[in-house]
Order: structure tokens, then C-alpha cells, then sequence
């Protein structure tokens, strides 16, 4: 079998960060245009390859090709059973399984759609993913789909749906030498930074998948000058909620939550800055239920968000299932083991080779 460590290395050694990601797509496109059962479609950044044998079932393998930012691990390194580099967990080592799929695999059990999409790591209006739903939505026609996304060879199901909130607290300006002629903005925020550090995360199980909520202020803004009582504070809110919630439950839950801290009247605001839907297991489907049964899978949930969401709501039923430990990714010490991609590989090879 081929080193697929090695073949990781060399995607690892191409730099692919967000909004850079052409010369990288430009190489896959050469690539995979050179394979004569494959038919490739580029759209911006995005290039598409499928199989057109007239199969009952269309299975779709797809991932993204951008990093994070380089942070002193551009350079892959190869040491024995172990590759560490930037990309190498999140992730090119799905991306290299994928590859190697579409060179050997020419006469598969099911035809299959290759999708290598741009800007998975930034905002989610930039996503290439949504770019090719929106520009050609024909050429993600699929029964199911399978995301390369970092699992440690195993599945995680479904994903938790994101929101950002932004609270803005209105006070009045004063000087610092006489604070009660004003109201203290800043101060105001300190009941409700008590909330969301006494908050208890819900832990609903769905098809056998328990999924752990979060609340969690990831910024905070406020003040105008040393001398004089902040008239405006500002705190911004992120939200992973388990899929039994739509996007509506989860911001009233949210506004809920809240509520005692705001006066709306006076000024105060609580505005949804982005929002990314939850998306429930998909296991239900008859060649995802096999890849788990074939390969006795662990199954567990995925707490943070994937596009097995965007794809969801496309109507295509999808699951994460890629090499590498999740926990390392964009992280510099991000590495990945032989046996973890070997594990993928030999997994999907099975389930599309006759």
C-alpha cells in the first residue's frame, strides 16, 4: 500500500492557508484531471470530481483544503509512525485518503463525488462550500456524504450548532471624580459575566450521541478614556447548542438566559452576530450504517461544528469520519499517526471497492 504518511507530508508542504488556497487546488485539479474515470469541475477555488458508471447510490467525500494561519509548522516532519505540520490533522490527512481513493479505486460499488472546497476555516460567508451549493448545486447531488474532518478514526455524528451573540450595555458618562453623577457600563457587565460562568451545560443524547452545550464570552470592549465612567459596554457571547434545538430555541434560550441583565428600554442591545445550524446524527443511512457496522466504529457525537450541517440542510445526509486526533488541531504541535490514516483508508476502500 502506498505510504499514506508520505502523501501527507507532501499536501502538508504545500501551503494552503485560507484565501490563498489556488496554487494548492491548482495542483489537485492537474492531479486528478490526468484519471481518465473521473470527470473534475473547478468553480473558483473549488474543484469537484465524480464518477458517472450509472451506480444506484452516489457517495460523496469531501474536505477542505485550507489551514489556519502558520505558526512556525509549515514544514511537515516526518519522524517514524508520526508527521507533524501544519494542515496535517485539519486536514490534509483526510484530504490524502481522498486522493489516494480516486487514483486506485477506478471501478467503485457506488459512483462517488469527489468535493476539495476553499475557506472552511473563516467566516462562514466566505465558505467554499456554500460557494458551490449556491453556484452549482448539481454537482453535489449525493445519497450520502462522508466529511474528512479529524475524528481519530472514528465517527463523530451529527454537530452542535454555533451562535455569537454581541450584548451591548448602555451607562451614562461621568468623571471618575464624581462616578455617581453616571452610570458605569463596564460595571454593569460583571452580573452578567456571573451568569454565564454559573451556567450548567445541557447534555441531551440523541440517537446514542451525547452532545454537551456551552456558553462561553469570548470578548469583551469598554471605556474611552482613564478619567470618565464608560457609557457603553460591550461582550460577545458564543453558544454551541445540541441539535434537539433549532436556531430559533437556541436564541430564545439565549435571550432567556439574559433577560434579567437587559434593559431594552434604556438602550441595551443583544444582537446575533452569526449563526451556523446544528445537524442531528446521520446514521440512519444504509452505507454510513455499514461503514460503522463494517468497521465496528465508535460512534459518538461531535461537539463542534462541521459542514455535515450546510450539507444537511442541502438535503444530503453526512457524517465526520477522518484520520487524526481532533483535540490537535491548529494547534503547533498538530500531528498525525500512520495508523490512524491507514485505519481511515482501509475503512472507505472497503466500502467502495467491489
Amino acid at each position: 500500500m502506498v505510504d499514506l504518511l508520505a502523501r501527507t507530508a507532501d499536501l502538508v508542504n504545500r501551503t494552503s492557508v485560507s484565501f490563498e488556497e489556488g496554487p494548492f487546488v491548482d495542483w489537485l485539479e492537474r492531479e486528478l484531471a490526468g484519471l481518465s474515470h473521473l470527470q473534475t469541475t473547478r468553480v473558483g477555488h473549488n474543484l469537484v470530481a465524480t464518477t458517472s458508471l450509472g451506480r444506484q447510490q452516489r457517495l460523496m467525500l469531501a474536505g477542505h483544503t485550507d489551514t489556519v494561519p502558520v505558526n512556525g509548522n509549515d514544514v511537515a516532519r516526518l519522524e517514524g509512525d508520526t508527521l507533524w505540520g501544519l494542515g496535517s490533522v485539519d486536514m490534509k490527512g483526510g484530504l490524502a485518503v481522498f486522493l489516494e481513493l480516486a487514483r486506485t479505486v477506478t471501478d467503485p460499488s457506488v459512483d462517488l463525488t469527489y468535493v476539495f472546497y476553499a475557506r472552511e476555516e473563516v467566516a462562514q460567508e466566505h465558505s467554499g462550500l456554500k460557494e458551490l451549493i449556491e453556484a452549482r448545486p448539481d454537482l453535489l447531488q449525493a445519497d450520502c456524504a462522508i466529511l474528512g474532518e479529524p475524528t481519530a478514526g472514528s465517527i463523530e455524528a451529527g454537530c452542535q450548532g454555533a451562535m455569537r451573540f454581541e450584548v451591548t450595555l448602555a451607562g451614562k458618562r461621568a468623571h471618575t471624580a464624581r462616578p455617581w453623577m453616571g452610570r458605569n457600563a463596564v460595571h454593569r457587565l460583571g452580573p452578567v459575566l456571573d451568569t454565564l460562568a454559573r451556567y450548567e451545560a445541557r447534555t441531551p443524547t440523541i440517537d446514542g450521541c451525547t452532545y454537551r452545550e456551552a456558553v462561553q464570552a469570548v470578548w469583551v470592549d469598554g471605556g474611552t478614556a482613564g478619567n470618565v465612567v464608560p457609557d457603553s459596554a460591550s461582550l460577545r457571547i458564543h453558544h454551541r447548542y445540541a441539535p434537539d434545538r433549532d436556531a430559533e430555541q437556541a436564541e430564545a434560550f439565549m435571550r432567556d438566559l439574559l433577560a434579567p441583565h437587559l434593559e431594552l428600554d434604556e438602550g441595551d442591545r443583544l444582537e446575533v452576530v452569526d449563526s451556523s445550524p446544528a445537524c442531528a446524527p446521520s446514521l440512519n443511512h444504509p452505507l454510513l450504517r455499514r461503514l460503522v457496522d463494517d468497521n465496528q466504529l465508535g460512534v459518538s457525537a461531535k461537539l463542534g461544528w462541521t459542514d455535515v450541517a450546510r450539507l444537511d440542510q442541502f438535503g444530503i445526509p453526512a457524517t465526520n469520519f477522518g484520520p487524526g486526533d481532533p483535540t490537535l488541531a491548529h494547534s503547533a504541535d498538530e500531528r498525525l499517526d500512520r495508523a490512524s490514516i491507514e485505519r481511515v483508508f482501509s475503512a472507505l476502500n472497503a466500502l467502495i471497492s467491489k
